[in-house]
């Protein structure tokens, strides 16, 4: 994982981003957030198995897909199944240790 720090690169409202291999955080000080980085870090793990391609078309269609259903963007970025995952266990600093192959796909349905 290579970590970058950009303002410029990061959208409105959010403080990362990830595009295999890179994890891009805003501000300086989120290089020291470990919440944040496991977030990021559970991402890179969802890249790597569908292959990296594959994940952002599944993001981005799950994310169309969403915002038909909610009618937020917020909501629908929110209940992306890849961001649930990450929003349940950024806080688990050890997750990706026993973390299971495909485990997002539990977050499909939730």
């Amino acid at each position: 994982m290579f970590l970058i720090v950009s303002k410029y690169l990061i959208p409105k409202g959010y403080r990362g981003l990830t595009i295999f291999p890179f994890v891009i955080v805003k501000f300086k000080k989120d290089k020291e957030n470990p919440i944040l980085l496991n977030h990021e870090r559970i991402h890179i793990r969802q890249q790597i198995e569908l292959l990296i391609l594959p994940f952002f078309i599944w993001y981005l269609l799950e994310y169309c897909i969403r915002l038909l259903h909610y009618k937020n963007s917020y909501l629908a970025y929110k209940n992306i199944s890849f961001e649930r995952e990450c929003y349940t266990h950024e806080q688990d600093l050890n997750f990706l240790k026993k973390r299971t192959f495909f485990n997002f796909l539990k977050f499909i349905f939730k």
